[in-house]
């Protein structure tokens, strides 16, 4: 499951050419709360107003013969999107690709990417994470792919649907996906058999709560039966699983619904994980290495994370759907992150970018992708192909994510993930439930009143 692959990266050139059209303005989040001030900048300009988009005809456009690429290669994949650009000049060696390291992870490039708008730093291809993408379209500053898509002959009906349905906004797609996850159930086989546990993972989380004292006994004193981390992008995530398995949900489209019976029940249950009297959830700051050091007896973590756990862990690592709630309904998030072309850049630009991110997302490139790094395939004919069922053979943990993405994915909840600082305020509120000894009856009408805030100021004006 390891890279064999070790080229050189290529060098960081930034072009430097006139953009279009002036981006609107970002500044720093006023009346809206230092919590969203702290999550990056405002939207919108003085007014909101923008050009409105041209309609380009792609048939007449030439490809630029050079083009900027964002990355902070999820998975440690540096030599791997190196090597795809290597063989994107075979077929295209008029075109120069820079690959450009531009943050550590997803909210650094989002970050460095704001600030740039309105200057020639802009890329051509840019990391557009699930809690991000928005937030550039919103300020005018990706474009609509459907139509440079259709231009070059590009399958979306082949895309995974949720992972190309979590970019789509009244009816366009605005960004192509790239390095996607899901959060998977990991668990510890060697101690689920000293516990006397079916080799399976809980069907509800119920199941594993009475399986916790069981599990308990064969975890040291400062661990838990179970990990699940909190902390921004990632407990609003893992929260979507239990609110959805209730029968709730945090938003329908804008409107906040965390006053509802189902979330209340949502809540007190995260509550009881972690404080009750029969709490069997912990967390801690690298809940990956300490389940695979046994702290933890299994584990909520990204399906991004398999190979890091098969190739670290000494024992048997099982994998196995995110436990149910009540509710019969599909119940797991997509999330991690897509690629988006920028509207500032030259039609040009544009049209080599999307040329390259065609490339990046066909079948047998996803499918190698996936092999390296435990990332989803995002194509359907990915899935069964010779190249995935060879994963599935060496690694048969790796059929349990692609079977879950397939039955069990929805688009995420529009407040989480469209809402700037979103994720941030429902992030707090949990750590509130969980570290504060609140209660969802006081602590949700807050989180709901910082959300509609948010909306008003940030989003509706521009909408």
């Amino acid at each position: 499951m390891s890279s064999a692959r070790n080229r050189l990266t290529l060098p960081d050139r930034r072009l430097a050419r006139p953009t279009r059209r002036q981006l609107l303005q970002l500044s720093g989040l006023g009346a809206a709360g230092g919590m969203l001030a702290a999550c990056g900048p405002s939207l919108g300009g003085d007014d909101g107003a923008e050009e409105p988009a041209e309609e380009i005809d792609w048939a007449s456009i030439e490809p630029a013969s050079e083009i900027t690429w964002w990355s902070n290669h999820p998975g440690e994949t540096k030599d791997l999107e190196t090597s795809y650009i290597e063989a994107f000049n075979e077929e295209y060696p008029e075109i120069t690709i820079n690959l450009v390291t531009a943050g550590a992870g997803y909210d650094e490039i989002a970050q460095r990417f704001q600030a740039a708008s309105g200057t020639d730093e802009i890329p051509d291809l840019v990391i557009a994470s699930d809690v991000w993408w928005f937030r550039y379209f919103i300020n005018g500053q990706i474009i609509a792919i459907d139509d440079v898509f259709a231009h070059l002959e590009v399958d979306t009906s082949d895309f995974v649907e949720t992972l190309f349905s979590d970019y789509e906004y009244e009816g366009k797609h605005y960004a192509a996906p790239y390095a996607r996850s899901t959060p998977l159930f990991y668990y510890n086989r060697d101690i689920w058999s000293a516990a006397g546990l079916p080799d399976r993972g809980p069907e509800t989380w119920e199941e594993l709560q009475e399986w916790a004292p069981a599990l308990r006994e064969h975890v040291p004193a400062d661990g838990q039966p179970l990990a699940l981390s909190i902390g921004p992008s990632w407990s609003g995530w893992w929260f979507s699983n239990i609110i959805w398995g209730q029968g709730g949900a945090m938003s329908e489209e804008w409107t906040v619904t965390l006053d509802s019976e189902e979330a209340i029940a949502a809540g007190e249950f995260v509550v009881d994980m972690y404080n009750g009297e029969n709490a069997f959830a912990g967390f801690g700051s690298d809940t990956n290495a300490d389940f695979q050091t046994e702290i933890f007896a299994c584990l909520v973590g990204s399906t991004g994370s398999l190979t890091g756990h098969l190739e670290a862990a000494d024992f048997e690592v099982g994998t196995a759907f995110l436990p149910n709630g009540p509710a019969d309904v599909p119940n797991v998030p997509t999330g991690g992150t897509g690629l988006a072309i920028p509207s500032s850049r030259t039609p040009e630009q544009q049209l080599a970018a999307a040329m390259f991110l065609k490339f990046l997302t066909e079948t047998e490139n996803t499918a190698i992708f996936s092999q390296e790094t435990g990332y989803m395939p995002v194509r359907t004919s990915a899935i069964e192909s010779d190249t995935m069922a060879e994963v599935y053979e060496e690694t048969p943990q790796f059929r349990t994510s692609v079977d879950q993405l397939q039955e069990k994915t929805r688009v995420q909840d529009w407040v989480r993930v469209f809402t700037p600082g979103g994720d941030q305020i429902i992030t707090d509120g949990i750590e509130e439930l969980v570290l504060g000894g609140g209660t969802p009856e006081d602590v949700f009408p807050n989180v709901t009143t910082q959300l509609d805030r948010a909306f008003e100021d940030n989003v509706e004006p521009y909408l």
